[in-house]
């Protein structure tokens, strides 16, 4: 009978090959747009119209859609400026502040774009060659930072649980951690 950290790993390992496999497919969607388009133009001299908007709006979303499992992995750009003078010991409080700092930074962009998506509805905003509502894209991204703030924020608890002993292996500190 499965645990329920198991349980938790099963729905986290299915939401990141979920939000993968939507991120690969418009990042192919995108490749072969372009790939038309460059062909269009270059041997019928007749490119595909609206391309240049389709192109932005899916580069939106593919990157996006790949931001929570970036945040879950920690595999976000980082200086690594206090790695050789901060002791080994207080790593997981310095990853734990972090994680914390980040989750608020999130969750604040979160709700400014949010506000941004229902204004865009309210005010009918539309790409601008091929008329296509931008308010469900805004609604995307502010969907995908929300969840990238809720990873951040388990990702702190698990720095925190395993710093303090409750977790002795399995945490983001442990060699082959949940974040594999």
């Amino acid at each position: 009978m499965p645990t329920p950290s198991t349980r938790w790993l099963r729905v986290g390992r299915a939401m990141q090959l979920t939000l993968e496999g939507v991120a690969g497919a418009t990042l192919f969607a995108m490749m072969l747009l372009t790939t038309a388009d460059v062909t269009g133009r270059f041997f019928f001299n007749s490119p595909i119209l609206g391309s240049v908007e389709l192109t932005q709006l899916m580069l939106a979303a593919v990157v996006f859609l790949s931001l929570p499992v970036a945040c879950w992995r920690e595999e976000h750009v980082s200086v690594d400026l206090l790695d050789a003078i901060f002791p080994p010991r207080w790593i997981w409080l310095r990853q734990m502040i972090v994680n914390l700092i980040v989750t608020a930074a999130l969750w604040v962009m979160a709700g400014r774009v949010w506000a941004l998506g229902s204004r865009a509805f309210a005010w009918g905003d539309v790409t601008e060659f091929l008329r296509l509502p931008i308010g469900y894209l805004i609604y995307l991204m502010a969907i995908m930072l929300a969840l990238s703030a809720l990873l951040t924020v388990m990702r702190a608890g698990a720095y925190l649980l395993e710093g303090v002993g409750v977790l002795e292996r399995g945490g983001p500190l442990s060699k082959g951690g949940d974040n594999d």
